[in-house]
């Protein structure tokens, strides 16, 4: 154990000196108000080859008219699950684990190309194995064009953009990763087009599009879409979809969203939709699925689901919270599946800029039409800012609570398990 404290303070006292350093002399000045956002850009601009901590290497043309950016961030976690063997009496094999991985490890390319209103990027998750065989590590990849800050499109492979805390980077979040309810309910990454846009300066933030509703890396067969369409209202300043007050804002931030998703599909169909995982509302437990029963193997689903959400952050205290609502109705049985699905947390900096703590409950109902299958998980997190988002040091525990009905829980009692996870994280 003394070793393993040792091995943690090392690693803290590199991050520390690394993000000592991490701050250009521009970025010094712009903060301290000596220069000016546009004097910023043009000595930013002006510079061929750049690189600051958390943008990665920044290239500019002589010109102006192009740049681009490269860089990453790494998610290194260790996780230690203490299962509830005594009443889980599946035939499954259940047993603690104690697992060492590299969670996430991301690389992004983005840019302007001509103008800076043609904007370009490009996410690969390089965890998911060889880029060539799946196409599932090629997160986003699109082109923004933006007529006006009210107006812009964007066409490729994005973030469908549901449920605030997956719209949220995974970099950028208050604990360790999403919670399960979130996960449940967000659709992921799919290829469309939106019209998006920024109103009154941020006061108001919207998305509408369509997409292939088929997930991530994969081609439509048929020509049902999924359409979504959220809205955001900042009623005190745009307030950007990062979790934790890392800033410490000075002024109080406060902002209120709904959002829709809608999509038809056939039953047992292969996509890649976060519903229709082993975490998602509609395949939670997958193969013994809550719509294995309700509908035929190929039958088609009108799926519709509803969300809304609050955050608030001022001077160290950071607080957010989703409801969601769904709904999949068979088109030739007319039998339903409603699930809903709640989060609330908050977290505060007891040492400003640095070292916060957090707690979260969520709580997930798959099937509200039958009863103990709810799944309940409570956390509370540390998490240690050596630079922001950039370098920090996070750690969790989770109570796991599922009743018996679950089809993953293997009844027929309930199950509490236990869950450590520690990180650390860069974005370079």
């Amino acid at each position: 154990m003394k070793k393993f404290v040792a091995a943690v303070a090392v690693v803290g006292g590199i991050f520390h000196s690394q993000g000592a350093f991490a701050t250009t002399l521009e970025d010094v000045l712009k903060e301290k108000g000596v220069i000016t956002e546009e004097d910023y850009l043009k000595v930013t601009k002006s510079q061929p080859v750049a690189y600051k901590l958390g943008d990665g290497f920044t290239f500019t043309s002589a010109d102006g008219k192009y740049q681009g950016s490269i860089g990453g961030f790494m998610q290194l976690r260790y996780t230690f699950a203490d299962v509830d063997t005594v009443n889980d009496t599946s035939s499954k094999t259940v047993q603690n684990s104690s697992a060492f991985a590299m969670n996430r490890v991301k690389l992004f390319f983005n840019g302007y190309s001509l103008t800076p209103d043609l904007t370009y990027k490009l996410q690969l998750n390089i965890t998911k194995g060889n880029i060539l065989s799946t196409g599932q590590e090629i997160e986003e990849a699109y082109l923004n064009y933006r007529i006006i800050d009210e107006a812009q499109l964007r066409f490729g492979q994005d973030k469908v953009p549901f449920a605030r805390q997956f719209i949220v980077s995974s970099a950028n979040q208050q604990f360790i990763d999403l919670s399960h309810v979130a996960t449940a309910f967000a659709p992921g990454y799919d290829n469309g087009l939106t019209l998006n846009g920024k109103i009154a300066g941020g006061l108001v933030n919207y998305n509408v599009g369509v997409f292939g509703g088929v997930g991530q890396g994969m081609v439509a067969t048929t020509n049902d879409n999924a359409i979504v369409g959220r809205i955001a209202v900042n009623p005190l300043g745009d307030m950007k979809y990062t979790e934790s007050d890392v800033d410490y804002s000075e002024k109080p931030l406060v902002s209120a969203g709904a959002n829709y998703y809608g999509d038809t599909i056939k039953n047992g169909a292969t996509t890649n939709l976060n519903i229709f995982s082993s975490s998602g509302w509609i395949g939670i437990g997958s193969p013994l699925m809550p719509a294995s029963g309700k509908f035929g193997a190929t039958e088609k689903l009108n799926i519709n689901t509803v969300g809304y959400d609050a955050a608030f952050k001022w001077r160290g205290l950071y607080a957010q919270s989703e409801y969601f609502l769904g709904r999949a109705e068979g088109q030739s049985s007319h039998n339903t599946l409603r699930a809903q699905g709640f989060y609330g947390q908050a977290g505060y900096f007891v040492i400003p800029k640095q070292l916060e703590l957090a707690a979260r409950y969520a709580y997930l109902d798959p099937n509200r039409d039958v009863g103990s299958d709810h799944s309940v998980q409570t956390t509370g997190a540390v998490s240690w800012y050596i630079n922001k988002h950039n370098l920090k040091l996070q750690a969790d525990y989770t109570d796991i609570h599922k009743q018996a009905a679950l089809a993953f829980n293997g009844g027929p009692n309930a199950t509490d398990d236990k869950q450590v996870r520690l990180q650390a994280q860069i974005i370079f």
